[in-house]
């Protein structure tokens, strides 16, 4: 009887091993013996881009973003179409995103230095990191490492799984939700709109015609739906850009917080973080000192752990666009 316990036991303790490794053996310092100089060399590569080009911080928390919400994050957003397949890229929400070329720089010294080893997925998500910490010439959140890349990448997954600028509130808990994301991480991560900024088309609609009638957005501050119309003078226009956080777009601060309490969120998704209770009072303790820096650093590691293929899963592409 005691041995057929022990059994049990034993198998139970096999299984729940298995199962632990099998959730992902992300950890710090992954290539330390495989490719010790892997994360220097994201980082040296990101900076002098950055340096030279101060809107990729913005590009490559996107692209960042837009990857892990779609297979997890497994450097699928990276992968071109092909004759018979309409890749990630190719989805309306990421005809706009930026830094491609930034990532092929990264996995070409990656692969001259240590052939095969570092995954595309692992350096997007420290570029990612990498160019938003330039403003601080300190790692703004610790990335563990040790994800492998997918070999799937479906231009029609990425527009039904990607928030939409357009979602409510309801809609945007539930696509959080599907990702094992709290509204708390939805609203520290909105955050990230404190950089970069967004296409007239996705809120002009917001100025010029909210319930049908030719209205503007009774929830936008109506200086600043003046302001707006200044630069996006129709519904149509897709190519004029406006900064997401006004007059800090290029500075990573909780700045969007302030902007978003004025009524002045660019998008309907960032104003609908108002229209919940608990998501306002999250907004208010974004605002104070120091605290927003320390949230957005968990989030975004909750974030990048988000359907991670580890151990034996995916594969090390040779480049990011193509799968092997």
């Amino acid at each position: 009887m005691e041995g057929g316990i022990l059994k049990f036991l034993f198998f139970t303790i096999l299984v729940f091993v298995a199962i632990g490794h099998s959730n992902g053996q992300l950890r710090k310092g992954f290539y330390k013996s495989s490719c010790p100089q892997a994360e220097q060399i994201v980082q040296n590569i990101t900076w002098k881009r950055v340096a030279s080009n101060s809107t990729l911080p913005a590009k490559l928390l996107r692209m960042h973003f837009h990857d892990c919400f779609v297979r997890g994050c497994d450097g699928s957003v990276l992968i071109d179409s092909t004759a018979n397949n309409s890749a990630e890229k190719a989805a309306i929400p990421n005809l706009s995103l930026g830094g491609f070329d930034v990532i092929d720089e990264i996995k070409t010294a990656l692969e001259n230095t240590c052939q095969g080893v570092v995954s595309c997925a692992d350096i997007l998500t420290l570029a990612a990191r990498d160019s938003v910490s330039f403003q601080f010439k300190k790692p703004m959140w610790e990335v563990v490492t040790g994800r492998r890349d997918g070999r799937i990448s479906k231009s029609s997954e990425a527009l039904s799984e990607i928030p939409s600028p357009f979602f409510n509130f309801t809609s945007l808990k539930q696509s959080f939700a599907n990702k094992s994301l709290t509204v708390h991480d939805l609203v520290v991560l909105s955050g990230g709109h404190t950089i970069g900024v967004g296409h007239c088309n996705l809120f002009s609609n917001r100025l010029y015609n909210f319930t049908g009638k030719g209205d503007s957005d009774p929830s936008l501050d109506s200086t600043y739906v003046t302001f707006l119309k200044t630069k996006c003078q129709s519904l149509l226009d897709n190519t004029t850009t406006v900064e997401m956080d006004p007059g800090s777009s290029l500075t990573f601060d909780n700045n969007y917080f302030s902007a978003l309490k004025q009524q002045k969120g660019l998008f309907q998704s960032d104003a609908a973080l108002l229209t919940n209770k608990g998501a306002k009072n999250i907004v208010d303790e974004m605002l104070i000192d120091g605290k927003f820096f320390t949230e957005f650093s968990q989030s975004m590691k909750r974030m990048g752990a988000i359907g991670v293929l580890t151990g034996s899963n995916g594969e090390i592409r040779k480049k990011c666009n193509v799968v092997n």
